[in-house]
């Protein structure tokens, strides 16, 4: 027996995923909607495929390990280029959804027009309990507001399969969905967002966005393969420091590691200089303003 055409592909790339992945690929079946589940497994060495072996006998599940290890990028490609949805959606092997969460970003998609829906999301700890904090999003992201700060997680995302063909997921030393994204929206315009935590977001010390330094380093890698300078890339990466911490303690941060940034970014220092005295004045003008 041969299944109809999915309406969605979801893509789940993992390695190592053991302890995480079947709450993950529970809440892909709770979806409602007519789907496949393609899991990328970049070369786990722990007991993932045997957690995965309860699933096979399901037409609607996939699994693909790879014969050499080819990152987050790479693996996502793959499962884009193997997908028959008419939809990609990705998650992380780590993350979850709440139920109805394709179903109502199909139905945003529809209305819309565009090509790219996400939601808000909720921080989880590494045991899975919440952290108490929300991660919103606008219900329309349009391209300068993506560049000024990336409020388009990766597991929240649905978008058409022709489009993540179009612009495959490149450069693993930095935020590579984020180039993705910013490369979506400046051709099409803009993105949906509904603003209700579907994706439970768990928190891992050793994701990229957990080392401050590291991603800002990686923020920047960013805005240099968007095409912009080593000025305004340096600036927007501090200034998307400033907007994900939001207080003075980014300035601290960014001045006590700032021989470590300019050992990573050649001749940046004396940008990051300027940036520094941009953020003080803004965190300055916020406290007066807020009486403090």
């Amino acid at each position: 027996m041969t299944m109809n055409k999915p309406l969605v592909s979801v893509i789940m790339p993992v390695y190592n995923g053991e302890k995480y992945i079947r709450k993950a690929v529970e809440s892909v079946y709770e979806q409602g909607v007519s789907l496949e589940l393609l899991v990328i497994d970049d070369g786990s060495t722990d007991h993932t495929e045997e957690v995965l072996s309860a699933y096979e006998g399901r037409e609607d599940f996939r699994y693909i390990k790879n014969e050499q290890n080819m990152g987050a990028a790479g693996s996502r490609n793959r499962g884009v280029g193997l997908a028959q949805g008419t939809y990609i959606a990705f998650l992380d092997a780590d993350d979850w959804w709440e139920p109805g969460k394709l179903k109502e970003q199909l139905k945003r998609l529809e209305e819309t027009g565009y090509v790219l829906c996400s939601t808000g999301r909720e921080l989880m700890k590494a045991d899975g309990s919440s952290t108490g904090r929300t991660i919103p999003v606008k219900e329309k992201i349009t391209y300068r507001e993506l560049l000024k700060h990336n409020s388009i997680n990766c597991s929240s995302v649905i978008l058409r399969r022709d489009v993540a063909r179009e612009f495959p997921m490149e450069h693993d030393d930095s935020h590579e969905d984020y180039i993705t994204w910013l490369k979506i929206l400046r051709k099409y315009g803009c993105a949906a967002g509904i603003n209700k935590p579907y994706l439970k977001y768990r928190l891992s010390e050793g994701g990229k966005s957990r080392n401050k330094l590291k991603s800002a380093a990686m923020t920047y890698n960013v805005y240099r393969y968007a095409g912009y300078g080593r000025i305004r890339s340096c600036i927007f990466s501090v200034l998307m420091l400033y907007m994900e911490y939001g207080n003075i303690a980014t300035v601290h941060f960014v001045h006590s590691n700032v021989a470590k940034i300019h050992s990573r970014l050649p001749a940046a220092m004396e940008f990051w200089l300027v940036c520094l005295g941009i953020l003080a004045y803004s965190c300055q003008n916020t406290s007066r303003d807020s009486g403090v």
